[in-house]
């Protein structure tokens, strides 16, 4: 037999998740193999009528500590840790009466699924795991004799290895399954501190592990000549990564990153209060709008930059319906995104077969905490997620001229869009609509600029002599730190302002809004989106 072939006498089974277990326990008994199990894994193989040995007659040693105690012992660990090729090895090994363990199948405790599911802080650290990580890492280590398996999805493969190799497994496939086995634990461990560093509200600990789950790999990244991967991570968040897709072609590197940008940015708008859309080209929103229905929604956010919604994303917030679909499928789309859709738009969405349409379940909690980062040359940036939300935020009137109710309703529209368009932002909204967005600009007054420019093509388009921008309102994520930009609004036909303000030269800003007859309001708050 060739060296990289690995015989196996015995495994040693103990999973939390059951998925397989009896069919690949099963499997392995015909191929003559002893089976040595854990626990409720022992009982739910004994009960499948599978001969297994106790780890406790194994060890000498019965469970103890509920649990706590049961693998920790140099009959487990030394058998997964000695080098059969090693004579001192073979020697303590047949002096101390431990037998090899040629194959590991664990899965780990559910420590993710347990905080995940809100579950108290006692529950949680019940559901660290011990025994299993110190195993898998054991017999990972020692993967030139020892195949370990972490995964259920894995069962097959290491039937198929000792099916074609008579009752052994090959070096490929055991270091293929370590390399695995150390990323799980690690995305286990990774889980494990960045839930004591949030019980314990430290924003930046001295060490921080991430840790995904791969969910697919793909053809390629933002372009081409890159390679990429989607990995998921630990939580329960609606959104992308949690998504159905019903339909359509694989989702791209970009797709994925502008389906975020999108639904998030929906999820602004509460489905109860009205229906909302937006429309995402590149990572910003070229149209956002609410209304009666999904329907008018989708086409006043449209009616924003119907060019640029050409190739974009359409985020729903409320349950897709047949009306709107057909809508929808006029305009070439790379994705639609909702809570939910009925089965009529779904029907209608099929003809279109590279359409992905992607249904949540829900809608993220916006005001939700959670971790943003961000990669640079050497290491990486963490931050808060910007969950800072319009309506909590006490607004300050700054000008002579207070903002009338309608005013005031959509200044609030525009800073909720404004947080999800990159700085400079500019936004102009009108009526619960965005009518110009400027976006991702060196300086304030060209994003001012280029969305009063929007509003004039948006009202061409429409065949209007008017532009969009007269009798709006403009949303700024920062500062004007000139009155520039702000007398472009004005220029353009804005009639009140929105903005965090802190500027040295608030004054002068104040002033030009007054003299321009300008409503203005300061947030405190900004909304830098690099």
């Amino acid at each position: 037999m060739p060296t990289e072939l690995r015989r196996v006498e015995r495994a040693l089974l103990s999973v939390s998740d059951k998925t397989g277990l009896i069919d690949f326990a099963r499997a392995l008994h015909q191929l003559g193999i002893a089976l040595v199990s854990t626990g409720g894994t022992a009982k739910a193989l004994a009960e499948a009528g599978l001969p297994v040995t106790d780890v406790s007659d194994l060890t000498g040693f019965p469970e103890m500590m509920d649990g706590r105690v049961k693998t920790l012992h140099p009959k487990v660990h030394g058998g997964l840790l000695a080098i059969r090729s090693h004579p001192e090895h073979q020697a303590s090994m047949i002096g101390h009466g431990i037998a090899p363990i040629d194959l590991l199948v664990v899965n780990l405790y559910p420590f993710e699924a347990t905080v995940a599911a809100g579950k108290p802080y006692d529950d949680c650290i019940e559901n660290i795991d011990i025994g299993g990580p110190a195993m898998i890492r054991a017999a990972a280590k020692n993967h030139n004799d020892v195949a370990v398996v972490v995964d259920a999805s894995d069962y097959a493969a290491v039937l198929g290895d000792l099916g074609a190799q008579k009752g052994a497994t090959t070096l490929t496939l055991r270091r293929k399954l370590a390399q695995k086995a150390y990323a799980r634990t690690a995305a286990y461990d990774a889980a494990i501190s960045n839930w004591f560093a949030n019980e314990l509200g430290d924003t930046a600990p001295a060490y921080r592990a991430l840790g995904g789950e791969l969910a697919e790999t793909m053809r390629y990244g933002e372009n081409p000549h890159q390679w990429a991967a989607f990995y998921r991570t630990p939580g329960s968040r609606p959104g992308v990564s949690t998504a159905r897709q019903v339909q359509g072609k694989q989702l791209s590197y970009n797709n994925i990153n502008d389906t975020d940008a999108a639904f998030e940015c929906v999820a602004e708008f509460d489905p109860s209060a009205s229906a909302a859309c937006v429309i995402v080209k590149h990572a910003n929103p070229c149209g956002v709008a609410t209304g009666d229905s999904l329907l008018q929604a989708y086409e006043r956010a449209l009616a924003c930059d119907p060019v640029s919604a050409f190739g974009g994303i359409v985020a729903l917030n409320r349950k897709l319906d047949a009306q709107a679909a057909a809508k929808i499928v006029e305009v070439f789309t790379e994705v639609i995104i909702a809570p939910d859709a009925d089965e009529d738009a779904i029907a209608l969405i099929a003809a279109k077969k590279n359409l992905r349409l992607l249904l949540t379940g829900g809608l993220p909690d916006v005001r939700a905490p959670g971790l943003s980062l961000r990669t640079v040359s050497g290491g990486f940036l963490a931050q808060a997620r910007d969950n800072a939300v319009v309506d909590d935020m006490a607004l300050t009137v700054v000008t002579r001229r207070k903002p009338s109710e309608a005013e005031l309703a959509d200044l609030r529209f525009a800073f909720r869009v404004a947080k999800h368009v990159k700085s400079n932002a500019i936004v102009y909204v009108k009526d619960g609509a965005t009518v110009g967005i400027g976006a991702g600009q060196m300086s304030r007054v060209d994003s001012s600029r280029i969305a009063a420019w929007k509003a004039g093509e948006a009202a061409r388009a429409a065949g209007l002599s008017e532009t969009l921008a007269k009798g709006s309102v403009v949303a700024s994520d920062a500062f004007f730190p000139f009155a520039d930009g702000l007398l472009a609004a004005a220029e353009a036909g804005a009639t009140a302002v929105i903005q965090p303000g802190g500027s040295m030269r608030d004054d002068e800003v104040i002033k030009a809004a007054d003299e321009a007859g300008l409503a203005m309001v300061f947030t405190g708050h900004r909304h830098f989106r690099h």
